[in-house]
């Protein structure tokens, strides 16, 4: 898999984790500890990104 096709393929998760963020927030009684979840995973993808757009 090329950089290009993986950086993508991480955008599409990140983007998908926002989602489920956003949704899990709207809620009324939204899962605190899952949206934490949520957010390291979120920030675990973004460093990934941030490293590999700086290899290319």
């Amino acid at each position: 898999m090329s950089i290009q096709a993986r950086i993508k393929e991480l955008d599409n998760r990140h983007a998908k984790l926002e989602t489920k963020i956003t949704a899990e927030q709207k809620r009324p009684a939204f899962d605190t500890v899952y949206i934490s979840a949520l957010k390291k995973q979120k920030l675990a993808l973004k460093e990934q990104l941030t490293g590999l757009k700086r290899q290319h």
